[in-house]
């Protein structure tokens, strides 16, 4: 398992998992497939030393992938981003999704981030059970924000602080080397 920055060779398999994850309407708010091509400029808009874009590869197959984005776009938030992680399906349920937030909680300082978020569905339980497993906090509920085929869903909020962890968490969050192509 190589955890590593991605490269736009990747894109295509980026795209592939992400709309795996739309007809479950567990993760994303997306209705329909996105392009490789709508995703070149937030492609390009990842930087691996400010918010980075990492992929996660077993036996050299990209199973899945975390990205950072500023939250809100304004300056005073520039130590907050918000984490999505997407993990192909023939690979749920392998580990790889606490992988890859154990080490984007261990890289955040480096990053220059103090505060984490995940918006997450309310009905997406296993991704709340994730976040809550590394110490992440409910710090919103948005009611039937989210319209899917007709059914409302809630939105939560979760929220972690960086240098808030406890000593017993600190020791929980395995870091995984990135690979040297940073």
């Amino acid at each position: 398992m190589t955890i590593r920055h991605a490269n736009e060779t990747d894109l295509p398999a980026i795209v592939a998992i992400y709309n795996a994850a739309i007809p479950s309407r567990l993760a994303t708010a997306d209705l329909e497939p996105v392009s490789v091509e709508s995703r070149r400029a937030w492609f390009q808009a990842r930087s691996p030393n400010l918010r980075p874009l990492w992929v996660i590869e077993q036996q050299g197959v990209i199973a899945g992938w975390l990205s950072f984005q500023s939250f809100y776009g304004r300056p005073a938030y520039h130590t907050t981003a918000e984490i999505s992680i997407y993990i192909a399906p023939v690979f749920h349920r392998c580990g790889l999704g606490k992988q890859l937030l154990a080490t984007a909680i261990h890289e955040s300082p480096k990053l220059g981030l103090k505060t984490l978020l995940g918006f997450i569905f309310a009905h997406n339980q296993p991704s709340l059970k994730l976040f809550q497993s590394f110490g992440f906090q409910q710090w919103g509920h948005l009611p039937q924000v989210a319209n899917l085929d007709g059914v409302e869903r809630d939105l939560i909020i979760m929220g972690l602080r960086i240098g808030e962890l406890g000593a017993g968490e600190q020791k929980s969050v395995n870091s995984e080397q990135l690979s040297s192509d940073r």
